[in-house]
This record gives structure tokens, sequence and C-alpha cells, in this order.
């Protein structure tokens, strides 16, 4: 491995990009959870319940119209801004908004045909076919920027990505309370339009001040992009079915119980999985391009992904023994007091971030190595799983019963994974990365326990204790890996 190779792979290299990218992604969530707080006030359960499903829907119709292009256009981006040849790496460019404007099109006529069959899906009650045809500049515009965000990622532009969330984040905080505030539930599709604009336009100006924008609709620009859009395809069908059985999983809730248990859900969802991306929000920006880069030599990719696990698991072990122990005074703080009947279900859910903070650095050597079907296949798996115990927790547990069917297929696409990784590739988890995953999983389970089974002060003490020593061991570790 060449020395920029081990210097850009380095213990060093990971927990500093981790720390950057977490530190942006930290603000953006202390951000949107005021955003959060105050839509919960005004819209309550069955609003945010609302809001819930049409955005699903709207990142369904994207990642089922986008063609992958915002994942897929990375790697030979990095390749050819390695290279350094500046002439090829500008008509590429150009084909990636070529081909993201092409995926924008497809979008706006998803949105508009798909619309009754959303509605029949989503609701038992009304018609809102509407809803989902304005939700057409949203999915544009996603689409747009993810031609954008796969450049400035291509040829590491990391400082400006991290300003870029921040800036998305103060936007969408200054629009959407106001209009909220004055407009109630008829501001949710006006807002989540809003909300793409403020991601893709200041991502579209600061490429453009390194990248002038140039598209060519020609046969000669259309096929140069056809690499994209092969790999891509795998990208997107992966994740069209995921966020599907996202939105349906949803419906359901809607269908057998109602908005507000929709609502509900939300909230347990944004508070564990979607606020763990403070620790994961590394991963596509800086772990991705650096995983390609060695992606022909096995060892050094099963280096590069050790090295990922073990820093992700050290910092979310602290942070899972906080969010299990603080929940009970974190939900109504940052929602409302109408949210605490979801806290079991949020506490069970948390348990599954002991295997995503393995899974995910995982899954990404497929992707890497080029491997785009055995990504789509692995991938699909898990949200026909997901979609499934899903379904016979509402039916049967309940909410708190789902918490429940997320953790085990959770646990199933981990174990999956790493032996389809170690059969195919040789890449294996080693004994640091699994003692990290057995301590975090020790300490998530000790912390569950003690908050279900304990009451008052004593369950505190020993969710607190948990966070405290796991936090003692997780700082000695990073403090003597970053000197490594």
């Amino acid at each position: 491995m060449s020395e920029e190779n081990n210097k850009s792979n380095s213990y060093r290299h990971v927990l500093k990009y981790t720390s950057v990218f977490g530190g942006a992604q930290g603000l953006n969530i202390l951000i949107g959870l005021v955003r959060n707080k105050c839509v919960a006030l005004i819209l309550g359960p069955s609003g945010m319940g609302l809001m819930s499903l049409l955005n699903t829907a709207a990142t369904f119709l994207s990642q089922a119209t986008n063609l992958g292009i915002s994942f897929s256009a990375i790697r030979r981006t990095s390749e050819i801004f390695d290279s350094g040849d500046r002439h090829t790496l500008l008509d590429y460019i150009s084909v990636i908004r070529t081909w993201s404007a092409v995926a924008a099109a497809l979008g706006a006529l998803a949105c508009l045909v798909l619309g009754p069959l959303l509605d029949t899906l989503s609701f038992s009650w009304g018609n809102h076919t509407h809803h989902f045809v304005l939700l057409t500049p949203a999915v544009v515009m996603t689409a747009l920027a993810g031609g954008e965000l796969a450049i400035l990622k291509g040829t590491r532009r990391l400082k400006e990505l991290v300003g870029l969330q921040i800036v998305s984040a103060v936007l969408s905080l200054l629009l959407a309370v106001p209009l909220f505030w004055l407009f109630n539930y008829k501001a949710i599709v006006p807002v989540i339009s809003l909300m793409a604009l403020v991601n893709f336009l200041p991502a579209l100006y600061v490429s453009m001040l390194h990248y002038p924008y140039h598209v060519k609709f020609t046969r000669d620009s259309l096929a140069k992009g056809i690499p994209i859009v092969k790999m891509g395809v795998a990208f997107t069908v992966a994740a069209a079915v995921a966020s599907g059985a996202d939105m349906l999983v949803r419906s359901l809730l809607n269908q057998y119980v109602d908005l507000d248990a929709v609502g509900l859900f939300n909230a347990a969802y944004m508070i564990t999985i979607t606020y763990s991306g403070l620790v994961f929000s590394s991963m596509e920006n800086d772990y991705f391009p650096r995983l390609s880069a060695v992606n022909s030599d096995n060892r050094l990719v099963a280096e590069v992904v050790n090295r990922q696990v073990e820093v992700t698991l050290l910092l979310m072990s602290p942070l899972l023994c906080l969010l299990i122990t603080t929940l009970p005074i974190a939900i109504p703080l940052l929602f409302s007091s109408e949210f605490l009947p979801v806290v079991p279900m949020a506490q069970t859910l948390s348990l599954a971030l002991c295997f995503k903070a393995v899974t995910l650095p995982m899954a990404y050597v497929n992707l890497a190595k080029g491997k785009s079907r055995a990504y789509m296949i692995l991938e699909c798996g898990y949200s026909v799983l997901f979609m499934l115990g899903s379904y016979f927790s509402v039916v049967w547990y309940g909410l708190d019963g789902i918490g429940w069917a997320i953790v085990i297929v959770h646990a199933i696409e981990t174990l999956a994974i790493y032996i389809y990784l170690r059969r195919r590739f040789g890449v294996a988890l080693s004994v640091q990365s699994l003692s990290g995953m057995a301590a975090i999983m020790l300490f998530a389970v000790v912390t569950f326990l003690s908050c279900r089974c304990m009451e008052g002060w004593m369950s505190w003490a020993v969710g607190l204790t948990m966070s405290a020593v796991s936090f003692g061991l997780s700082f000695r570790s990073l403090r003597n890996k970053r000197k490594a």
C-alpha cells in the first residue's frame, strides 16, 4: 500500500473524518431537533404521521427513478480525479449532470403516473392523489442534487460537503417552522419541496465553483453514462425496495391502527436509527471513496473495513447506552408528552444499532468492488424481511413488536453479509472488531434491561453507570488508536 493510502486509511484519518462529519451531522441533528419539536407541537402525532407518509413516498419515488447516479458515479469520478486528468474529469462530470437530468424527468413522470396507486396503498380515507402529484418538484430537485453531491464526493470536496450539510439544515429550519405555524397541515407538501430545494441549490452553487455546468443530450454523452446506470440500477432497485418497504410499514400502521401510530413510529425511528447518523455520516462521504481506492486488494479491503468498524463501535457504544437511558425524558422533550407511549419501542429499536454499526461498513464492500448484483440481493433480502416482520408484529404485538422485528432483521442481515464477504472475498472481521461488537452488545443489553426491569433511581443509576464506563473505555481506546 502506498504511503498516501497508508495515511488516508490510518486510524487517525478514520477518526478525524468520522468526527468531522459526525460533528456536522450533530449540528444538523440539533437543528433538526428544534425543527421537529416545533412541528410536533404544531401538528401533533397525526400531523407528524401524515408528513412521514408523504416524506417516505417522496423518498420512494426518488429512489425508484434516480438511476443510482448519486452513488454509482462516485467511484469512477474518484478514479478520474486521482489520475489528475482535468479534461476527462470535466467531460465525465457533464455526463453525470446529463443523466441526472434524465433521472429528474423520470421522477416527474413517476409522480404523475403513480399518484393514484400511492394514494390507495397509503390511505383508507379521502383522496390524497394530488398530494403525491405535488411531490414532483421535490423528486426532481432530489435527483439533480444527487448528481452534484456525487461530483463533490468523488472529487473529495469534504470541507464543502460538511458546510452544505450545515447550510441545508439551517435553511430548512428557517423555512419550515414559520410555514407550519401559519398554514398547519397545508404546509406539509410545500415544506417537503422547499427542503429539497435548500439541498439542491447550495450543492449546485458549490459544485459550479469548481466545475462549470454543462449538459450534453447527445448520443455520445448518453452512451458514456451507460456504465453509471448499469451499476446504479442495482443500487436503485435496492434503495427503491428499501424505501418502498419503509412506506408500506407506515401505510400498514395507518391502515391497521391510525395516523397517530404512524407519527409515534416515525418519532421512534427518527430518534434512534436516523439520529445515529451522528456516527455513520462519514461512511458515504469519506469511507466509501477510500474503500474504492483499494478495492482490488482483499487484504487492504479487510484492513479498511475493520478500522472503520472498530472506530464506529467505539463511538457508538457510549451514545447508545445514553440514548436508551434518557429516552423517557428525551422523547417528550424533543417532541411532546403525546409521544410518550413510543418510549418502549424506541428503547427496543435502539438495540438494532449494535448490528448496524458492523453491517454498514461491510455492506459497502460489494459497491466498492462493483458487485452491484450481490449488493442488491442482500439489501432486498433485508427489506423483504423487514416488511414481513413488521407486518406480523403490527398485527400481533403493535408498536413494540415492530421494534423487536427490526432488531431481529438487523441481526440476520449482519450474519448474512458477514458470511458472504468471508466466503466470496476472504474479508473477515478482526478479533478487535468482534470483541468491540461483543462489548457494545453487553453494555446495551444491560442498560436496556435496567430500563425495562427496574424503576426510579435504580434504573437511572445502572443506565448512567453503563454510559460512563462505556465512555471511559471508548475514550481510552480511541486515544490509543489515534496514536497508532
